[in-house]
């Protein structure tokens, strides 16, 4: 029996430091930023950080250097548009 590949989604952030990444939390809320650092719980530190409206493309607040706790994380994408149809689909 063959095993299949399963990608590792930290090893994956990590591929992706310095690139702008969307984050939604489980409370709802929507952010955007620099992908700076992530730890082994995925707990992310981003920069130029900015709180989105519930559209997802308009700036509630500019926040700069952020620490979003990996256990809050609902989803990450590097393409917000993308993310957001899928989250419609579940």
């Amino acid at each position: 029996m063959s095993q299949q590949h399963r990608p590792n989604p930290l090893g994956y952030l990590r591929r992706h430091m310095k690139k702008q990444i969307y984050v939604r939390l489980k409370d709802g809320s929507e952010y955007m930023g620099t992908l700076l650092a992530t730890d082994s719980t995925m707990n992310l530190v981003l920069d130029d950080t900015v709180l989105l409206e519930d559209d997802g493309k308009t700036i509630r607040a500019r926040i700069g250097k952020a620490l979003i706790r990996g256990s809050m994380i609902e989803y990450i994408s590097f393409n917000p548009e993308v993310a957001a149809e899928e989250a419609l689909l579940k």
